[in-house]
């Protein structure tokens, strides 16, 4: 199986770039919580080993290699609220909470490489978008582990003040058990009311009302 490697960023720093940022995005399907998105900028030589896409790592190597980033790289952790969500759509809102990631870093990145077929618009410096970018850039693929472990541990959060929905373990993706409480308990604050299940239910709630 091939793994992430450098040379998109090498790439970057031969056409004169200085500070390359890899920005990931975590949260694009869940009915529920915000979108989450990193930008890390690596040391090429203090790159931690096994860096991987996220959904191919095991939970404990995420968290080994998230703390491993959180010491040896700039990273910048940022979100779009589901209010925003709703508001903007998901994708745009998404693209705002990477365009934050960025701006966050400690030090001004010049370059990114970005997570997917799209450049957010709001980004000011030049950039690349990489397909599948988490499976083939390691830098990438330090982004898309920070923004799983602080999505994941915002809804366990958000879980223990809500019991019920299985947020602990579906992380608000649309799991069996999260769309038999929506049905069961309701549309709580974190749900993304534009999201059609949600929709459908306050839609389905209010006409009951009505």
């Amino acid at each position: 199986m091939s793994q992430p490697d450098y040379s998109y960023e090498t790439e970057a720093f031969e056409r004169g770039a200085t500070c390359i940022a890899g920005v990931d995005e975590v949260g694009r399907g869940p009915l529920a919580g915000p979108v989450t998105a990193a930008a890390a900028v690596l040391d090429p030589m203090r790159i931690p080993e096994g860096l991987n896409d996220s959904k191919k790592l095991t939970l404990k190597r995420r968290q080994i290699l998230y703390d491993a980033l959180m010491e040896c790289a700039d990273v910048s952790i940022a979100h779009a609220s589901v209010e925003e969500i709703d508001e903007l759509n998901i994708l745009r809102a998404s693209h705002l909470a990477m365009e934050r990631a960025v701006a966050g870093l400690k030090n001004v990145a010049d370059f990114a490489l970005i997570d997917g077929n799209m450049i957010p618009k709001g980004l000011t410096i030049p950039s690349r978008a990489v397909i599948k970018g988490d499976a083939v850039s390691v830098s990438i693929a330090a982004a898309s582990i920070v923004a799983k472990i602080t999505r994941d541990r915002i809804m366990e959060d958000l879980a223990q003040q809500f019991p019920g929905y299985g947020w602990e373990r579906n992380a608000g993706y649309p799991s069996k058990q999260h769309k038999e409480a929506l049905q069961n308990l309701g549309v709580t604050p974190h749900h993304r009311r534009s999201f059609k299940p949600v929709h459908n239910m306050l839609y389905q709630v209010k006409i009951v009302s009505d």
